[in-house]
């Protein structure tokens, strides 16, 4: 087979946390080898300027393709189109119901339906809290079914002074699952020392 780069399907909806969605297209955009599939949905349109001050045309420009949440014709859409897998960054709980029933009702979901009929990476990074039962139940499914719920839940054992590190980790996490590299956060190298007195 030829040579092609590792294609990564990236999806925003209108849940709140719009900066992972943007802060994977500007860390994958120069990453040698790897290809990002954008799709932006409606109301992630309305979330990324109230919480980023982004417009639709910023964020698509930092992806290599960008597909139109309702074209559900788009090459993303068949399973014969190669790709390497999907991250919802951020996912509404909207859209983990669709992915969990198979609605296929727009192009973010039917391409995460094809990931998972294909057995390729899926992970939805969900936004709300708390959970009601219906989440977690949506939750249950897709992971039944092959998928990976990350919600965006910051670490601290490495110290973060702002806003943006904690966003780096997690998104460093994600990208880490396609065993793709980077310097986003540091590595975890076992606890410090810790002198106890009595």
């Amino acid at each position: 087979m030829p040579d092609r780069p590792q294609r990564i399907i990236i999806a925003i909806t209108g849940a709140t946390g719009a900066v992972y969605g943007v802060r994977l297209l500007q860390q994958l955009q120069h990453t040698a080898g790897v290809e990002t599939h954008l799709i932006v949905s409606d109301a992630a349109v309305l979330t990324l300027h109230q919480e980023t001050g982004l417009q639709r045309r910023d964020v698509e420009a930092l992806a290599h393709v960008v597909h139109k949440v309702r074209d559900v014709g788009a090459s993303i859409a068949s399973g014969s189109f190669q790709s390497d897998g999907m991250i919802v960054a951020p996912c509404s709980m909207k859209t983990l119901a669709s992915v969990a029933h198979g609605l296929s009702d727009n192009l973010i979901a039917r391409a995460a339906d094809v990931a998972l009929k294909e057995r390729r990476r899926l992970v939805l990074m969900v936004r709300e809290t708390p959970f009601n039962l219906a989440h977690l139940r949506n939750m249950t499914a897709v992971t039944e079914m092959g998928g990976i719920i990350f919600p965006p839940l910051p670490s601290f054992y490495h110290n973060p002074q702002s806003i943006a590190e904690m966003v780096d980790h997690t998104v460093g996490r994600v990208i880490d699952l396609f065993g793709i590299e980077h310097a986003l956060a540091p590595r975890w190298n076992g606890m410090k020392p810790v002198s106890v007195s009595n």
